[in-house]
């Protein structure tokens, strides 16, 4: 009896260190989770002929399955002499894709308690106390007339984009307009005046484009709860998402602004001419105005929906503790319950009224991230429940919880032509399950 005990004891012992790394991405081969290493070899001729063409300059791209990375290259050049490769560790602006570290940050103050997502953001930040809804609009001096908010804005509304905020940069007539009057089409990534709670003071006085629920708009809502995080856990954005974010998960290069040391691997972005070929992107304006924007000295100006920079194995670790149900490496940053709040469909009743996220049945909304329903089963090869978002300069990452999958893909191309490079590149991955 003593035997078996011990034999028993020695087992789950042994075991413990294999289940403990479970939770940890790490290369292996392909086969070993039920994916062709063949198959995945058809994504290097499907990108260098991207790259050879002028579609793409290169990247970084990586998947991963059951915790273990199975496609992780680097592609191409980040410089137009064709000198300097891509590296693995070189650091991409990933704009948008911000907005799903803001949004777990506001997921963690949820469950601890601090605010609930029905809450007014006024009682977070009281400038939002006067929201008014734009109504009449005169073109020749951008003057404007408002009626008042049936309802104030929520922090749910501001998750799901369905607040009437907007970006000013991204819309035309009259909210273009306004926004350009109010000095904030150069927002979203972020500032070289206003500090973060400047910039949502400022913004609280813009009128909202319709009133707050009554539909999904793209807007700066992720900005104005990065602020709500400050104010909630009384530390700088920056200095939240560290503690609480990329330290426990061993996220080494991922920051609002470069520290010196690491300036040398962020990298430049691309853009196409008219005759589709790659060049240096210019400063444009609006806003990716200040396109050196993570160079620049640190002035307490965070944009929660887009200014962040990152690696590809920064954002893989990060997308991966919330596939493994919000842990890492023995490190927590969410409970499971939490997460399956924060991929439930919101969209349910705007969908229905054509005011939602999509009207192709099966795209939807959660909290902070696209979604793929049901009903979305033929539109690709995604399976229901994954969640997404993607960035302003061509950077793209999906969770698929079914398969256990997860992607990250770094460009950096400013205004892209070839937008089809992600669903002919997942088609690729996907087929290369087997099991």
């Amino acid at each position: 009896m003593k035997t078996r005990l011990l034999l028993f004891v020695l087992l789950i012992l042994f075991q413990f260190p294999l289940i403990a790394q479970r939770s940890v991405l790490g290369e292996g081969p392909a086969g070993l989770v039920g994916m062709s290493d063949k198959k995945l070899m058809l994504i290097d001729q499907f990108i260098q002929d991207y790259v050879n063409k002028g579609y793409i300059p290169g990247g970084v791209f990586l998947i991963a399955r059951d915790n273990q990375i199975v496609y992780y290259k680097n592609f191409g050049f980040r410089s137009t002499d064709k000198k300097a490769p891509y590296q693995k560790d070189d650091i991409f602006r990933i704009a948008s894709m911000t907005k799903a570290v803001t949004t777990v940050a506001i997921m963690q103050l949820y469950e601890q308690g601090k605010l609930g997502l029905d809450d007014p953001v006024m009682n977070y930040i009281p400038a939002f106390k006067n929201s008014k809804v734009l109504d009449q609009f005169n073109a020749k001096d951008s003057s404007y007339t408002t009626v008042p908010v049936k309802s104030p804005i929520t922090i749910r509304q501001l998750l799901t984009h369905t607040s009437g905020i907007v970006y000013g940069a991204f819309s035309q007539g009259a909210l273009r307009a306004i926004y350009a009057k109010k000095g904030l089409m150069d927002v979203g990534l972020s500032h070289p005046k206003m500090t973060t709670e400047e910039f949502i003071n400022r913004l609280a006085d813009v009128p909202l484009a319709f009133q707050p629920g009554e539909k999904y708009n793209y807007g700066l809502n992720m900005d104005v709860l990065g602020r709500v995080v400050e104010v909630v856990s009384g530390t700088k954005l920056s200095d939240y998402f560290r503690k609480n974010i990329f330290e426990p998960l061993g996220m080494k290069s991922t920051f609002f602004y470069l520290p010196k040391e690491k300036q040398a691997k962020l990298v430049p972005i691309y853009m196409q001419r008219e005759d589709g070929t790659l060049d240096m992107a210019a400063n444009t304006g609006g806003i990716s105005a200040g396109m050196d924007y993570p160079l620049q000295a640190d002035n307490n100006h965070y944009a929660g929906g887009g200014g962040l920079s990152s690696t590809a194995m920064d954002y893989a670790t990060f997308i991966q503790a919330l596939l493994n149900n919000g842990e890492y490496n023995g490190k927590r940053i969410l409970s499971r319950k939490t997460i399956e709040v924060m991929t439930g469909d919101q969209m349910i009743r705007l969908n229905q009224q054509g005011n939602g996220y999509s009207n192709r049945p099966g795209e939807t909304f959660c909290l902070g991230f696209s979604l793929v329903t049901d009903q979305g089963k033929g539109i690709g090869m995604k399976s229901p429940g994954t969640y997404e978002w993607a960035g302003y300069f061509n950077t793209k990452f999906f969770i698929d919880p079914k398969e256990q999958l997860i992607f990250v893909g770094m460009t950096q191309i400013l205004g892209t032509r070839h937008g089809e490079l992600w669903d002919r590149l997942t088609a690729l991955m996907y087929s290369a399950i087997e099991d």
